[in-house]
């Protein structure tokens, strides 16, 4: 199929323009292959580094994809974004070059209390697994974990030890969640938290409640406590609307 460029100002606008239209009308759906940078500046006249910055305008707006060494191809389409995600502490600590250890203070299975009933949505005494734990990087507290996990959803959980291997990592693993529900509260350290987190009496926090189901079975509640000028949350989102030029 061969392209021709709408009239706009400047270029790379009116060679984004028609490539954007090709994705949104169906032309090229999700999953084409586009054609090689060089292949497309020769398509359309014009240099390679004004293809380069339209494709990488459409590459930020979510509209392509670039994979390494495969070529460039029309994304999926994103139905819905997050404000909010789930990430992995252990894997962000390691990625960032630091040593990663999870201390775990404190594990029981226990019968489910008022309390651990209104956490889950399960009924009272129900088996549940209490956790208690400190995050670190190279040694130094970076997040407090007090969690329950809900045995009739995980089963396989009531063997682990996670002494090594903290539960919010076996559990993005083992047990993926459909559906989750964050809650963010700006708090002072109370004096366990303060020792275990090595902060001076009522320091800021931030805390972080959250729970996850799969389908509509209730897997785990954990709050997390971070010292609250070592941890920041960042949300970027798009308003649902209907396809709209992308504006270089």
């Amino acid at each position: 199929m061969k392209l021709e460029p709408k009239a706009a100002s400047p270029r790379y606008l009116e060679i984004q323009h028609t490539l954007e239209d090709a994705i949104v009308s169906g032309t090229w759906p999700t999953g084409h292959k586009l054609p090689s940078e060089l292949e497309l500046a020769e398509q359309f006249g014009c240099a390679r580094m004004t293809m380069g910055r339209a494709i990488g305008a459409l590459v930020e707006a979510g509209l392509l994809v670039r994979r390494r060494r495969a070529g460039t191809f029309v994304a999926t389409p994103r139905v819905e974004e997050t404000v909010l995600e789930i990430h992995d502490i252990a894997a962000e600590v390691r990625a960032s070059g630091r040593q990663y250890a999870f201390e775990r203070r404190a594990r029981r299975v226990r019968p489910a209390t008022a309390s651990d009933a209104a956490r889950l949505d399960v009924g009272a005494g129900a088996p549940v697994l209490l956790i208690h734990g400190v995050h670190r990087a190279n040694g130094a507290p970076i997040a407090m974990e007090e969690r329950l996990i809900n045995l009739a959803a995980t089963p396989q959980a009531r063997t682990q030890a996670f002494l090594e291997t903290p539960p919010g990592s076996w559990l993005l693993q083992e047990a993926p969640w459909t559906e989750a529900e964050h809650q963010i509260d700006a708090v002072n350290a109370d004096e366990e938290t303060a020792g275990l987190l090595v902060l001076a009496p009522a320091s800021a926090c931030l805390r972080m409640e959250r729970r996850t189901w799969r389908g509509a079975v209730s897997v785990t509640w954990v709050r997390l406590t971070f010292p609250g000028d070592q941890h920041r949350l960042v949300g970027r989102f798009r308003a649902q609307a209907a396809p709209r030029r992308v504006v270089g």
